[in-house]
């Protein structure tokens, strides 16, 4: 039999030590070692036997690819990638009371309909998930409800009842291998459990959807590999003033990754937004200094956002730099593009910046929309009113092409924009020899100097130092 001994792993990074310290050596975090149990050796099957030959098979074979299981919500399967796969496992994680558990009951709701789905919840009880299904309008749905917590208690039930199509465990977080002294939520147990609970699901062939916590910094809790075990990894983003909500597909061996499903969070529960370009521009008005409209792509789908700000004198001896919805360090980038090569002095003055809605963007197409808005807040003159704006911008001021230009353009027409401003690309032409016509008025810039010839000088406070612009 093998000797216990005591290790401490670290509940951020998952690193395992042989004494407690207060700080973990590895990723610098403060009191997050606890102790576990953990055997000293092998067991003595391992040490020295052999194992079973594995059989090898080749990439052509005669299995049929199964079809996917359609939800019914569009937004969910485009995500998925069209829909979910038998056998796969979908992590979804979010901030707490973004909507989470309201999802994935939609999401069996419907599917109970045309398939057998189990809902097995760890921090409610079976009362307060049928009064949330009777508040979504689900009370009627044949979903199987069970309260547990117990991963043996799970798999046993699972194996021995009758085939299911959809299993959901909210959440991992929650769930226990009584095997493991340590308590439910740490690294060993989640770990453990959701390997459990992945291989139940590939052997049987269910869909399995679990339920994730994040930490502090947005990423879920337990070990990094939860991650990479999993199939999907879906985080369901949001901001509490906005009625709005944004599933994003971070990983996906299904489909592609990056897709956005857009919902609106109401009393009766989530409502899929077929067109979220629309949505996003509702209150948008024109006139206004210091907005852009930027097409951006998300995954597959076109989506237009309004890019928000503000350039305020400061009393600071270090003016604010605030951002909602974008990375700082791009914005820090931009106004040094703009103080170093075209003139533009932002040094004194508090910079603003915010995408309308509560979206987070990551292109980097977005760097000309929010150059546009700066200027149109410093200059006090607004961009203009019909036009799109979308394009990168390197250190030294150039103007770069971004990809799927035409589908952000189409977008944009669809919508009643009439102007783009856009990066100088390469004229295409027609099979025949023509040069390809496009519904929309081009402004191609090649170097950011453009875009301050473009917006003008200040018309209301000439004192301010802008070079470059035209009186």
């Amino acid at each position: 039999m093998s000797k216990s001994t005591a290790r401490f792993v670290c509940q951020e990074c998952g690193a395992a030590m042989g004494k407690w310290s207060g700080q973990c050596d590895f990723c610098g975090q403060w009191n997050t070692l606890i102790e576990e149990q953990s055997a000293q050796s092998l067991p003595k099957g391992l040490r020295g036997g052999k194992g079973s030959k594995i059989q090898f098979v080749g990439l052509t074979g005669d299995s049929v690819e199964p079809p996917r299981m359609a939800t019914g919500l569009v937004e969910f399967d485009r995500v998925c990638g069209g829909g979910m796969v038998p056998g796969s496992a979908i992590l979804i994680g979010g901030d707490p009371g973004i909507g989470k558990s309201t999802l994935v009951l939609q999401v069996v709701g419907r599917l109970a309909t045309s398939s057998d789905c189990t809902y097995i919840s760890g921090e409610e009880s079976v009362d307060q998930v049928r009064m949330r299904a009777r508040r979504l309008g689900l009370g009627e749905a044949p979903v199987r409800l069970a309260a547990a917590t117990s991963v043996r208690d799970i798999i046993t039930t699972l194996e021995s009842g009758p085939t299911t199509g959809v299993v959901v465990i909210d959440s991992i977080q929650t769930m226990f291998v009584d095997s493991l002294d340590s308590a439910p939520g740490t690294v060993a147990q989640v770990r453990t459990s959701a390997q459990e609970l992945i291989r139940l699901a590939k052997r049987c062939g269910f869909c399995l959807l679990l339920v994730g916590h994040v930490t502090k910094e947005g990423t879920i809790a337990g070990p990094r590999v939860l991650e990479h075990m999993v199939d999907t990894v879906l985080y369901f983003e949001g901001e509490r003033g906005h009625q709005f909500r944004i599933l994003r597909g971070i990983k996906n061996r299904f489909g592609p990754t990056d897709e956005i499903g857009v919902f609106e969070m109401t009393d009766r529960g989530l409502t899929e937004v077929a067109n979220p370009s629309a949505l996003f521009l509702t209150q948008r008005r024109g006139n206004i200094s210091g907005a852009a409209v930027f097409a951006g792509i998300e995954g597959t789908r076109p989506l237009l956002v309004e890019i928000q700000a503000l350039v305020a004198p400061s009393a600071l001896a270090t003016p604010r730099r605030a951002v909602v919805g974008w990375d700082s360090g791009r914005l820090a980038m931009i106004i040094a593009v703009l103080e170093a090569r075209c003139g533009i002095s932002l040094a004194g003055n508090d910079v603003y910046l915010n995408i309308a809605g509560g979206l987070r963007i990551a292109e980097p197409a977005a760097d000309l929309a929010v150059a546009t808005a700066l200027l149109s807040a410093v200059t006090d003159n607004p961009a203009p009113q019909e036009s799109v704006v979308f394009g990168e911008i390197g250190l030294s001021g150039e103007i770069r092409t971004v990809g799927q230009t035409d589908l952000r353009l189409k977008e944009a027409a669809k919508l009643g924009f009439s102007e783009a401003i856009l990066p100088t690309r390469p004229k295409r032409k027609k099979p025949g020899g023509q040069t390809a016509s496009m519904p929309m008025t081009h402004t191609e810039i090649e170097h950011l100097r453009d875009l301050v010839l473009l917006i003008g000088v200040p018309a209301k406070n000439p004192e301010r130092r802008v070079a470059g612009g035209n009186a």
